[in-house]
């Protein structure tokens, strides 16, 4: 069977080349998760810079894989967040309006990207998301129906990350803001699915979420963030980082500056979180700056 598989591969152009390509593709996702562990900024973004040029060709020749489609999507996601809103904040930091707007356009750009190939990737669990997007009920539902397993977690929860992301770049877009309860729905189901997934990543952007302005479901959100510090052993300091982003909006200034002093004085909590746990120093040293503390509203 396989020797008449192979032969009728050979007649095809391109057979072999994705055959390889697929084998290559799981390989590289299984190898991925060492990236986790670099410590240097900006070795880790020039290599995600040349990581999704590779996947981007690998989707190109393999455009079912759901290995390249998931990379692609947490790639261009990540990518997002850690590096290019990390250049628009430092451009904001000096007063520079062109280049802010400059890297916002840029993360706008990844993100959507990220999303185009996220809802590709669910696609192939089913193809109903046009349909169920009408609202949050329809949605809701069908993400209830087709989404049932913690392995899914993990999928939605790098669609919807990018999904609420760039609502929150997008803050003066009334459309955009309007679809925020999309990505919502996707962060409350793999959050049912799987809460601990990548540090409890789920249950941190759900945190976010309830605490997203001062009038918001504050109790819940406290709950929230405390139990993901428990879960993640204080080793995971995007926890902190985003806690610390939730006390500004409450102003909460104890729990502020505790949380931003804990960032900046933990040396390599979680070898397996090095990179995000670098990127979650520098901006907690840009939280300390003036600027930082009076958008908070703190003397």
């Amino acid at each position: 069977m396989r020797a008449a598989i192979l032969g009728l591969c050979l007649l095809g152009t391109g057979c072999i080349e994705t055959i390889l390509t697929n084998g290559e593709i799981a390989s590289t996702r299984e190898a991925a998760k060492s990236f986790d562990t670099l410590g240097d900024y900006e070795l880790a973004k020039a290599s995600t810079q040349a990581g999704l040029a590779q996947f981007e060709g690998m989707h190109r020749i393999a455009p079912s894989n759901e290995d390249a489609l998931f990379m692609l999507v947490q790639g261009w996601a990540g990518y997002a967040w850690g590096f290019v809103e990390d250049e628009m904040e430092e451009a904001e930091l000096r007063g520079d309006d062109a280049a802010a707007e400059y890297h916002k356009k840029r993360a706008k750009s990844a993100y959507d990207r990220a999303i185009f190939y996220g809802l590709e990737l669910l696609s192939h669990e089913d193809k109903g998301f046009d349909a169920a997007k009408k609202n949050d009920a329809t949605l809701g539902a069908w993400l209830k129906a087709n989404f049932d397993s913690k392995d899914d977690a993990e999928n939605l929860f790098w669609v919807a990350y990018a999904w609420m992301s760039r609502v929150s770049l997008l803050q003066d877009d009334p459309a955009m803001v309007a679809d925020l309860y999309v990505g919502v729905d996707m962060m409350q189901r793999a959050f049912e699915l799987d809460p601990t997934y990548y540090g409890s990543s789920p249950m941190v952007a759900m945190a976010a979420y309830h605490g997203r302005t001062a009038d918001a479901e504050v109790k819940e959100a406290r709950a929230l963030f405390e139990q993901a510090l428990k879960n993640t052993k204080r080793g995971a300091l995007t926890v902190q980082l985003t806690y610390a982003q939730f006390a500004c909006t409450v102003a909460d200034k104890k729990l502020y500056d505790a949380l931003v002093g804990e960032i900046l004085s933990a040396d390599d909590p979680d070898p397996n979180q090095r990179l995000n746990n670098t990127i979650a120093k520098r901006r907690a040293a840009r939280m300390k700056l003036p600027k930082k503390t009076a958008d908070c509203g703190f003397p």
